[in-house]
């Protein structure tokens, strides 16, 4: 069974980082593209990021580039979204979604994923 599982958010203050992680179950990681999108009430969902499969190729929101990292641990199939020095408004549910078939152009779209996480809560404080 695939499955995406996110965890690792929480209330930190603004500047301040957290590490979000999503787990692949069943399948490697290495071969299913992970991305993260976040949603505040009463707003869609948003793209954050997105890690393609098979190697090391990101890409980021405007919103979060230069701020926000992926990376991958592929012995524990857990791909990694590091938020460093972040803002009031990065306050938000954070998904992590995956796909074995997503492409590049369509990345960006919530439909492009089959797998889901719980979404875990990041709130931050100014």
């Amino acid at each position: 069974e695939c499955s995406a599982a996110g965890v690792g958010g929480g209330l930190v203050q603004a500047g301040g980082s957290l590490r979000l992680s999503c787990a692949a179950s069943g399948r490697s990681s290495r071969t299913r593209t992970t991305a993260w999108f976040r949603q505040v009430p009463g707003k869609e969902r948003e793209f954050v990021a997105v890690a393609f499969r098979g190697g090391s190729t990101t890409y980021f929101a405007n919103s979060v580039k230069g701020r926000f990292a992926l990376s991958r641990d592929n012995a524990k199939n857990t791909v990694y979204l590091q938020m460093n020095s972040l803002k009031p408004e990065d306050t938000a549910v954070y998904y992590c979604a995956a796909s074995e078939t997503v492409i590049y152009s369509t990345a960006y779209r919530e439909s492009s994923y089959d797998y889901w996480g719980q979404g875990t809560q990041v709130t931050v404080s100014s």
